[in-house]
């Protein structure tokens, strides 16, 4: 009698750790469970292998875009982005600036900001638009460039991104290309900036490209190309930009 009540007790004592542990297991919460990395600004020049989710959700408020699209944001705000961001059809606005069809964006720019005159500014933007590249076409991977009226393709892969901090105290971010293989005619690197930080799509961009590397596109501050989709009027565009 005493033998089975000793088992008695033993097999519930026992059958106790074992509930308890089960407890214990479902109620701890899984830290660091997202296998989803972002890179920091000292890591963001590493070659980035993870795809990225177009169907993130984000909710951003109007300020909140304004903020981003001035510089403003934290470093684990910026994620990563494919090509596909940037597809499209594109054309260079500097014939734009030079035919005079831009002048309003510039006399309003003039009313706004009292920083420049217009004289002044339309300087500033004939060395930063210049390019002759007119014509950009961007899909699947593959980026093909028309200059005067020939185009070149290459494929291209992603390189990662870098954070960049102006002298004015705002800062930017830039997604990072490569070239695959030896393609004669188009660049070997390539850099987007459009004033977003997470997977959009986007609307207009500014671009460097070259062949030098890209801590040396990186450093240059004074000519960006821009690009707006090629089905836009030249008034269009004005409406665009002074939009923002």
């Amino acid at each position: 009698m005493k033998k089975k009540l000793i088992q008695s007790i033993l097999v519930f004592f026992l059958l106790g750790i074992v509930l308890t542990g089960c407890q214990e297991k479902v109620d701890t919460p899984v830290e660091n469970a997202s296998s989803d990395t972002v890179p920091t600004s000292s890591d963001s020049n590493s070659e980035s292998t993870e795809g990225t989710n177009h169907s993130h959700n984000h909710n951003h408020g109007d300020e909140k875009q304004k903020e981003i699209y001035s510089g403003i944001f934290e470093d684990d705000e910026v994620e990563d982005r494919e090509l596909s961001d940037w597809e499209g059809d594109w054309q260079s606005v500097y014939p734009y600036l030079l035919d005079g069809t831009l002048d309003e964006v510039l006399q309003k720019k003039v009313e706004t900001n009292k920083d420049k005159t217009f004289e002044e500014y339309k300087e500033y933007y004939k060395v930063g638009y210049e390019t002759d590249i007119e014509r950009i076409v961007i899909k699947d991977d593959t980026m093909t460039f028309y200059k005067n009226g020939e185009g070149k393709t290459g494929e291209y892969k992603y390189h990662g991104y870098e954070i960049l901090t102006y002298e004015s105290g705002n800062r930017g971010v830039r997604y990072l290309f490569d070239l695959v293989g030896e393609v004669d005619g188009v660049p070997k690197h390539v850099q987007f900036s459009d004033h977003s930080i997470y997977p959009t799509k986007a609307e207009h961009y500014h671009i460097y490209f070259g062949d030098e590397d890209h801590d040396t596109l990186l450093n240059e501050l004074n000519n960006w190309p821009t690009y707006y989709f090629s089905n836009l009027s030249g008034e269009d565009i004005v409406k665009e930009m002074n939009a923002h």
